[in-house]
Order: C-alpha cells, then sequence, then structure tokens
C-alpha cells in the first residue's frame, strides 16, 4: 500500500488508516539481518492481506531502564531506525514509552490496550523468544491464545544464524565496533553501519591545515572504537560524498577532548553547520595516534585521504537497503 511512512511516538493517536495492519514486534536495535528476517515476514503478510506493515518498539531500550547504571551502546537511535524501516517498506513505526510503569503491566494488558484497543492490529509478527508484560508473564504460547481470542493471526520467526552458523544479535554487532571492525559489522547489518547528527562549530583547525571537517557529536554511550575510517557522508539533502573520518579525543591538539566525529569531505566547501548529516562506515584504517606537531599529522592526514579514496573506489553495495542508505 503506497501510505507515506510516519513515525509515531508516546501517546500519539494511531491514523484511522493504518489500523488493522499487520504488526513487527521488537526493540530491533541495529535492524541487522536477523530482524531484517521478522520483517520480512511482516512485509509478506502486509502485502498479502493488502493491510498497512508496522513496526512497534521500545524506546528508551529496556536496558536502559532495568539497568541504568550499565551503558548500553544503542546501535540504531530511533531517527536511523525509522529510516532504515521506511526503506525496508514499512509504513509506520510506533515508538512505545517503555518505563517501569509501562512494565509493570500484565501480559494481557499489553496485548488489550496496545494490540487491541490502540492497533487494532490484524497479524503479529515477532521473534520466537519474544516475552513481554510484567515479569515476563507473557511468551509466544500466550501470543497465540491471545490472538485466538481477540481475533489476530500470529508468525513465530525462528533465529537467524549467518553463513558460519553463527546467531546473528545486536550484542554481537556491538562488540565488532568496539574492536572497529565496521566491515564484519556491515556483514551481520546487511549494510554499513551508519551514524546520524547535526553538524556543528569547532575549533576550525582542520581548516587551517587543508582538511576542513565536519563535526558531529556522538552520544554518550556511542562505543566504536576510537581511530581512523573511510567513510561515506550524506548530506540532508540526499547527497553522497567519499570522506576520511576520524572519531577520537584529538590527542594531538586537544589532550581533554571529548569523543568527536570530525569528517573530512573529499572535494567539497560549502558550509554544513547545523545541518542533520550522515556518516556510513566502510573500512578501519588505524587507531589515533598523538603526533609531535602539526607537520607530522598533516602528513599522515594526507596519507589517511589517498587510503580512504582507494578503498571506497572500489566498494559496492552489499544488499538493496545498503545501496540504498550508502550509495
Amino acid at each position: 500500500m503506497d501510505i507515506p511512512f510516519r513515525h509515531i511516538r508516546g501517546d500519539e493517536a494511531l491514523a484511522a488508516d493504518l489500523r488493522g495492519g499487520v504488526v513487527a514486534i521488537g526493540n530491533f536495535d541495529g535492524v541487522h539481518r536477523g530482524h531484517q528476517a521478522v520483517l520480512a515476514r511482516a512485509l509478506e503478510e502486509a502485502a498479502r492481506r493488502g493491510v498497512p506493515a508496522l513496526v512497534l518498539t521500545f524506546e528508551p531500550h529496556p536496558r536502559k531502564v532495568f539497568r541504568p547504571d550499565v551503558p548500553l551502546f544503542v546501535l540504531t537511535p530511533p531517527p536511523i531506525k525509522a529510516k532504515l524501516l521506511a526503506e525496508l517498506g514499512f509504513a509506520a513505526m510506533i515508538e512505545q514509552p517503555f518505563t517501569r510503569e509501562f512494565a509493570s503491566h500484565s501480559a494481557e494488558s499489553f496485548v488489550t490496550d496496545i494490540l487491541d484497543a490502540r492497533l487494532g492490529v490484524s497479524h503479529v509478527v515477532t521473534g520466537f523468544d519474544f516475552h513481554f508484560g510484567k515479569d515476563r508473564q507473557g511468551g509466544p504460547a500466550f501470543l497465540m491464545e491471545s490472538g485466538e481470542r481477540h481475533g489476530f493471526g500470529v508468525t513465530l520467526v525462528d533465529a537467524f544464524r549467518d553463513e558460519d552458523a553463527q546467531l546473528i544479535s545486536s550484542s554481537r554487532i556491538r562488540s565488532l565496533l568496539e574492536k572497529g571492525e565496521v566491515a564484519e559489522a556491515a556483514g551481520l547489518l546487511g549494510y554499513r553501519y551508519t551514524v546520524e547528527a547535526e553538524v556543528r562549530g569547532g575549533q576550525k583547525l582542520g581548516r587551517t591545515l587543508g582538511f576542513p571537517t565536519a563535526n558531529m557529536a556522538m552520544p554518550a554511550d556511542f562505543a566504536l572504537k576510537e581511530g581512523i575510517y573511510a567513510v561515506r557522508f550524506r548530506r540532508g539533502d540526499g547527497s553522497l560524498h567519499d570522506a576520511v573520518a576520524s572519531f577520537g579525543r584529538r590527542p594531538t591538539v586537544d589532550d581533554d577532548g571529548a569523543p568527536l566525529l570530525e569528517t573530512f569531505v573529499f572535494d567539497f566547501t560549502a558550509d554544513l553547520y547545523g545541518e542533520p548529516c550522515q556518516v556510513s562506515f566502510y573500512g578501519f584504517l588505524r587507531g589515533e595516534e598523538k603526533f609531535e606537531g602539526l607537520e607530522p599529522l598533516v602528513a599522515q592526514m594526507k596519507r589517511d585521504e589517498a587510503e580512504s579514496r582507494a578503498l571506497l573506489s572500489g566498494v559496492r553495495p552489499i544488499s538493496e537497503l545498503d545501496a540504498r542508505i550508502s550509495f
């Protein structure tokens, strides 16, 4: 169905044309290939029924609510997750606020108040191990029995494994990114890992060195390995540019700096301040280093540029989703 994508937050009412849809339920942090197996089933079922395909997710991630003292590297904050789901063909993402009060509701309340009353679902698709409600009392069997009582169908999707028969999981992808292994992470995600933020003003040191950068602050829990990466940079207008990026604390020029993503966009001069942009990661070039002065730093930056240009000249999309996100 040709319905413009909608990102529905909080208690915002569901439009009448979205009721009765097929709903995929889960956190879907990363929207990786395992998640995409669940999402594809929802899209297929929605197409078969001629109804909208929706995603019901939870914000913040439940782990942040139950373990607030343990940092969680969130792979896809809501804006990126919504864009990925829109590219996959969904009509809407419903972002259910997740609080301790919400978590205290019974499984039957979740079915009655959310799935039935709010969404009016015709079919639910979720992973085989999905649990919900107070103390995780609702499981697959309860969901299927609830569907029979409330008049909606249920499809459970088995865990998805990679080519080495290993489970694809968000935690596994986080571990790869924390080691800078962005190419390996892309193989599990099914697309190049991508972040989004507004370009902000900086010290403008890069400009004086001949390497002006677009500076983007990352969330406090962003745990990508600090270092230099071959990337592609997408502006708010959709235009795409090859680039090289540094994520880290700039040890040569700012010992006490907070982690920052600084991207040198090749053959580009426009002002980007205040513009929301995306960076997609293709390869890890090297770790951060502290140089003895600016001259050796500039020499290394020129080598980084050459290496990034060479790497990006040979890359190809790894999936249809990747082609739409970072090509």
